[in-house]
């Protein structure tokens, strides 16, 4: 057993022998803000009360109410879920550790940061600090009625909170205060950007890493949030507009009818088959002194100094042929108005997205009659669309705004490549190793539920061994590859240079990714999101 005296009382942790070399301290479940009950449902999440005695640390808390709909299939979870996790080599060492909290990802409606997922086993070996979390997710991490008692970003702000426990107690688990890395991925790698521009999220990192998401993604702000609430509201049986008696009422409702409903708001959003999230950050209106988390007339400039890894999976798209390829080929053949990214479809017309739909249609499947035979390249249209285009777009304005920011493509084909399977679409992939959305966690985290203890004699091993120690040279140095450990050197991108490197089996250090592509999609954007395209 291991104690640690924290701001709000001791925690009792353990030590933790690890199957892949060594050992580390072990603190679960600790609560970093007060649980999110009754009248605190949608509000930011407020200071914990501080603990007599001794607290247990050998547990994990709840996870956030959610619907699991990408790994258990089953609803789990508690409202009561403000809870955090540290795994440390060293309580007391000769130098403080760099700190890397985590930040899950699941499209901002599920994922928990317990270890059946993101266990420290492969990070924890290079000599830092993990810090993984929960935060509010779904409804009631994220509805926004844009009033002061439901203004939205209820799940952002838990991130803050988590950010702040870090500053005001990392020092007691041997960690650094000072070089705090955040890193996500998908809704998680979304948040990490957000946390870049947000004047709540300032001053608390040193560096971040922002994998497979970023604001600019089309699917990472949420439109006509009020509306949505309204909708919500309306199926299960309130029927007023005034803001007090519709906030009275979600207040009052149990969190089980929250765990599911599909908050669309168009006859289009409704019948669209793609994955849509229709919870998610919101731009928040200004209520006297209220803390905002992000707002549309903030400047997106990044956070002074603060250094950045950003980076998408080579074939990110596969994971939106989960309902499968004759489905969306059917609905892509028959409303052009679908391939339009949701930002630009809620500010142009109807007869502007059928024009804007069949110009891309006509790039990605020239005139075509879209089929199952078209597998590739509709995961280069959705890796593109949903993906990659959005990271270049983030990285030109980091770029731009003079902090130093590395791109990469993750590349690592192995049998430890999950997410295929997890979205059903391996019949229509055949043998080929495709590098899918989420696919990259496999080299960060052990990922207990889904895959089995890798050999440390394997190609696998080799790659995670590769990947954990880019992701931790980064946090201890700025620089992935500070010497010549990889035969390689990864330059910041530039806007002259645009220099990347693919990680697989080996890095390779390359030039302007996607090219072609980049410049289409800056056409397409051009007209609607000017500050997009450089």
């Amino acid at each position: 057993m291991a104690k640690v005296r924290i701001s709000d009382g001791i925690l009792e942790g353990e030590k933790i022998k690890n199957e892949y070399g060594g050992t580390y301290y072990s603190f679960k479940g600790i609560p970093y803000a007060k649980p999110p009950l009754g009248d605190l449902r949608f509000k930011a999440p407020q200071p914990v009360e501080p603990w007599d005695g001794i607290r247990n640390a050998s547990k994990f808390g709840p996870i956030s109410y959610q619907n699991d709909v990408f790994t258990t299939k089953a609803i789990l979870g508690q409202e009561d879920c403000l809870y955090l996790n540290v795994y440390t080599p060293d309580l007391a060492p000769n130098k403080p550790f760099p700190v890397m909290l985590w930040i899950h990802g699941g499209g901002f409606i599920c994922g928990s940061g317990n270890d059946d997922m993101y266990g420290p086993e492969f990070l924890i070996k290079k000599d830092v600090v993990v810090v993984t979390f929960n935060y509010r997710l779904g409804i009631l991490g994220f509805l926004s009625l844009e009033t002061d008692d439901i203004p939205g970003n209820a799940g952002m702000k838990d991130q803050v909170a988590a950010l702040r426990w870090v500053q005001n107690n990392i020092e007691n688990f041997g960690g650094d205060p000072n070089n705090v890395t955040i890193f996500g991925e998908s809704a998680g790698g979304a948040s990490v950007s957000y946390h870049l521009i947000s004047p709540m999220s300032a001053g608390l990192f040193k560096r971040a890493i922002i994998q497979s998401g970023a604001f600019t993604c089309s699917w990472a702000k949420c439109l006509r949030p009020r509306d949505r609430a309204l909708s919500l509201a309306k199926k299960l049986g309130c029927y007023t507009e005034d803001d007090k008696e519709v906030a009275k009422f979600l207040k009052s409702q149990p969190m089980e009818l929250f765990v599911d409903p599909k908050l669309t708001i168009t006859a289009a959003e409704n019948n669209k088959i793609i994955m849509q999230l229709c919870v998610g950050v919101v731009s928040e209106k200004e209520f006297g002194d209220s803390e905002r988390f992000f707002y549309d007339d903030l400047k997106l400039n990044i956070h002074e100094d603060v250094e950045v890894v950003i980076g998408y999976c080579e074939h990110e798209g596969a994971f939106c042929l989960y309902s499968g390829v004759k489905n969306i080929a059917d609905q892509l053949n028959m409303y052009p108005e679908y391939f339009v990214p949701t930002p630009i479809a809620y500010s142009s017309t109807i007869s502007e997205q059928l024009d804007i739909g069949k110009i891309i249609k006509k790039k990605y499947f020239d005139d075509e009659i879209i089929s199952e035979k078209d597998v590739e390249k509709l995961i280069d249209f959705f890796t593109t669309d949903q993906f990659m285009y959005s990271a270049i777009v983030l990285t030109r304005m980091i770029a731009r705004n003079k902090n130093k920011v590395y791109l990469y493509k993750f590349s690592c084909k192995s049998k430890r490549n999950f997410n295929a399977k997890i979205c059903d679409v391996e019949n229509v992939l055949g043998d080929k190793i495709y590098v899918c959305h989420a696919d990259d966690l496999a080299y960060m985290f052990p990922l207990k539920l889904l895959l089995q203890d890798v050999k440390t004699n394997t190609k696998e091993y080799h790659m995670i061994e590769t990947v954990t120690k880019l992701w931790t040279n980064f946090a201890k140095f700025g620089c992935p590859t500070p010497d010549n450990s990889f035969n390689v050197q990864w330059l910041p991108y530039t806007m002259d240079k645009k220099s990347y490197v693919s990680i697989g089996d080996t890095i390779v250090a390359d030039n302007n990714p996607r090219e072609d592509e980049v410049i289409f999609w800056d056409k397409i954007y051009a007209r609607h999101f000017p500050h997009y395209v450089f």
